[in-house]
């Protein structure tokens, strides 16, 4: 029988967290280097868009584990349900987008299973037979290659930017609906409706577009700078996290070691120096645009596009061109 490679798929209410779309791109590209064939699963109850939406990627199966219970997110019932799957199926290797939620009960997972967790992993190293992770240590300062020791499951999650989901290779799968082991008797948790704050706050990690601020733009009023360009570019706005220990932006829109990873299509950092607390939050993007007047900010040495300038001259001129070319559209 092929060892195989678990992919966990994240969905809310029916629809992915895109970020699945990354784990499976990490597990293609593993299973290229090692022979091992992936599978996804996804939990829920009802998931059968989600699921077959899965099924249109190069995997050899997607499974729909689902039970009422599992109809909203509890910690208690998604480890006993996928601690009893992985026993069944015995893959290799489990792989989680690095995610709030994963965060929640990946770890109660791991304990459940006796096996190791692998967290916030950037990338891979197949060497003389042996699997390696890549985990950043000292908020980026270094990278550590870590390996697992004893039997699979092993399980790791990979960090949101640290491979592209639109690079996962396109194909056509099997859907198979299993239906997940609950427990007996009372749950611990009962969940009830998201709070419509919850609601009206952002995830950063999905956004394609970010538009994001720091130290250089010097004032709380000057942030409509960035909320215009944001606005005509059809993205979020977000700030290093000076500007959010200010209270100009709230915590829920902080990018960096002690806010949000990101990795959209695009992102503007304006005036942001580029300290390596803000660069592991951000450095997965697709597309890095840095405005800085400070040609030597350290921003510049990943920056895709440098412009090295006044932001308060730079920005406005950039939005006007948008509207007009919006406005000829």
């Amino acid at each position: 029988m092929a060892e195989t490679i678990l992919v966990i798929a994240e969905q809310r209410e029916g629809k992915l967290n895109r970020v699945s779309f990354e784990t499976i791109a990490a597990a293609q590209a593993i299973s290229k280097e090692t022979g091992w064939q992936v599978e996804v699963v996804v939990i829920g109850n009802g998931i059968g868009a989600p699921a077959s939406e899965l099924a249109q990627k190069a995997v050899a199966k997607v499974y729909a584990l689902e039970a009422p219970p599992l109809v909203a997110y509890t910690s208690d019932a998604y480890v006993f349900a996928l601690k009893h799957f992985i026993a069944e199926k015995q893959p290799r290797l489990v792989l989680f987008p690095h995610t709030y939620q994963v965060r929640d009960f990946a770890p109660s997972l791991a304990l459940a299973l006796d096996r190791t967790l692998i967290s916030d992993t950037i990338g891979y190293k197949h060497e003389s037979g042996k699997l390696l992770f890549t985990r950043q240590m000292f908020q980026g300062k270094f990278s550590a290659d870590v390996s697992f020791t004893g039997d699979g499951p092993w399980l790791a999650t990979i960090q949101i930017g640290a491979f592209r989901g639109d690079q996962a290779e396109a194909g056509s799968a099997p859907v198979e609906s299993v239906t997940a082991a609950v427990a007996d008797g009372p749950a611990r948790v009962t969940p009830h409706e998201v709070f419509q704050e919850a609601r009206q706050s952002v995830d950063l990690s999905q956004a394609e577009i970010i538009v994001a601020v720091g130290r250089g733009i010097k004032e709380e009023k000057n942030l409509t700078l960035a909320e215009d360009l944001a606005k005509a570019l059809g993205g979020e706005l977000a700030a290093s996290r000076p500007i959010c220990d200010n209270g100009w932006l709230p915590l829920e829109r902080q990018v960096g070691s002690s806010g949000q990873t990101v990795a959209p299509k695009v992102y503007f950092a304006l005036g942001i120096s580029g300290a390596i607390q803000h660069l592991v939050g951000m450095k997965g993007s697709r597309t890095i645009v840095a405005v800085n007047k400070d040609p030597e900010a350290p921003i510049f040495e990943i920056a895709d596009v440098g412009v090295v300038g006044d932001l308060f001259d730079i920005v406005p001129a950039v939005t006007e061109e948008l509207k007009k070319v919006k406005a000829g559209a």
